[in-house]
C-alpha cells in the first residue's frame, strides 16, 4: 500500500483557500503527499429536482425529458467547476511550497466518500460550517459532524483563514486517551519547536498533575516551549476560548474520546457547536 497522504476536502465555501494553506503546511510539516478531493453531492439536487410525480399526465413526457437534459447539463457544469477548483487548490499549494499535489474528483456522499479514502489518509483537512452555510448542501460544514463520527484518521478543522501555528494549546483531561494523545504529538513532526500550552480544565488531583508533569516532558521534546496551565474555573468551553485569547494562540488540539468534561465538546450535538464557535484551527486526534 502506498504511503498515506494528507487529504483536503474542497468546495465552492469561503474556507476552501484555509484549507489549501493548511494542507499545505500539513504535508511540508509531515513530508508527505498531498491529495486535494472534491466531492460531488448528488442527494441534496435530486431531492429538489424530482417533480416527476407532479407533472400532468399530456406533458409529462416533454418536461420529463426537459428535466433531464437541465440535470445533465448541471452536472457538466459541476464537473467542471470542480475540476477548476482542484486546479487552484494544486496551484495555491504549489505557491505554498508544495510540489506534485495531486487531485481527486469524486460522486457521492462526503462522509462515505471519505470513509472509502481513509485507509491513504494520514490526517483529513477540511473547513468548518459557516453561518450562511446553512441552506447549502454541497458545502463541507452541513456534513460535518457525520464526518467526525464516521471517521478515525485524526481531522484538522480550519475556520476561513490559516496561519501557520506557533503557539497551540493541548486539551488535557488525565484519561488514557489523552495519554495517546501526547505520544502522537510528540512522536510527529508537526509541532517540531511550536510553543505549547498543556491545558487542563477542572479540580486537577495530584495523580492528573503527575499526568501533567509527564505529559510535559514527553512534549518538550519536540516542541519549543511547554507551559501547564490547570484553569480551576468556569465551563469547559467557554474557559478555554478565553485561555486562547489571552494567550494569541493559534491552534487548539483535542482528542475525540476521554472520561472528563472536555469529552463533552466533541460527543453528540456540541461537536458542531464548538467547532462553529471556534476561531481557530481544531485538530482532532483519535
Amino acid at each position: 500500500m502506498s504511503e498515506r497522504h494528507v487529504t483536503a476536502c474542497i468546495d465552492g465555501s469561503a474556507y476552501s483557500q484555509a484549507v489549501c494553506d493548511a494542507a499545505a503546511w500539513a504535508s511540508l510539516r509531515l513530508d508527505i503527499g498531498l491529495t486535494f478531493v472534491h466531492v460531488i453531492d448528488k442527494t441534496g439536487r435530486a431531492a429538489e429536482s424530482d417533480v416527476s410525480g407532479q407533472i400532468g399526465l399530456g406533458s409529462r413526457e416533454h418536461l420529463l425529458a426537459e428535466l433531464a437534459q437541465l440535470d445533465e447539463q448541471r452536472a457538466r457544469l459541476e464537473r467542471e467547476q470542480g475540476r477548476i477548483m482542484l486546479d487552484a487548490a494544486c496551484e495555491r499549494a504549489a505557491a505554498d511550497g508544495v510540489a506534485n499535489a495531486a487531485s481527486r474528483q469524486r460522486h457521492g456522499a462526503l462522509a462515505e466518500t471519505l470513509v472509502e479514502m481513509e485507509s491513504e489518509t494520514r490526517l483529513l483537512v477540511l473547513g468548518k460550517r459557516g453561518e450562511t452555510a446553512d441552506t447549502a448542501h454541497e458545502h463541507l460544514g452541513s456534513n460535518l459532524e457525520r464526518v467526525i463520527r464516521s471517521l478515525h484518521c485524526p481531522m484538522l478543522i480550519t475556520p476561513p483563514a490559516f496561519k501557520t501555528p506557533e503557539r497551540i494549546v493541548v486539551a488535557f483531561d488525565g484519561s488514557r486517551t489523552s495519554k495517546a494523545m501526547i505520544e502522537r504529538i510528540a512522536a510527529s513532526p508537526l509541532f517540531a519547536g511550536v510553543v505549547c500550552h498543556l491545558v487542563f480544565v477542572g479540580d486537577a488531583s495530584d495523580d492528573c498533575r503527575n499526568k501533567l508533569d509527564e505529559a510535559k516532558a514527553a512534549l518538550e521534546a519536540v516542541c519549543g516551549e511547554v507551559t501547564i496551565a490547570v484553569l480551576e474555573e468556569g465551563e469547559v468551553e467557554a474557559t478555554l476560548r478565553a485561555y486562547e485569547q489571552a494567550n494569541d494562540i493559534d491552534m487548539l488540539v483535542m482528542g475525540a474520546y476521554g472520561h472528563s468534561r472536555i469529552r463533552h465538546l466533541l460527543v453528540g450535538s456540541t461537536t458542531t457547536e464548538m467547532i462553529r464557535h471556534a476561531n481557530l484551527p481544531v485538530l482532532i486526534l483519535r
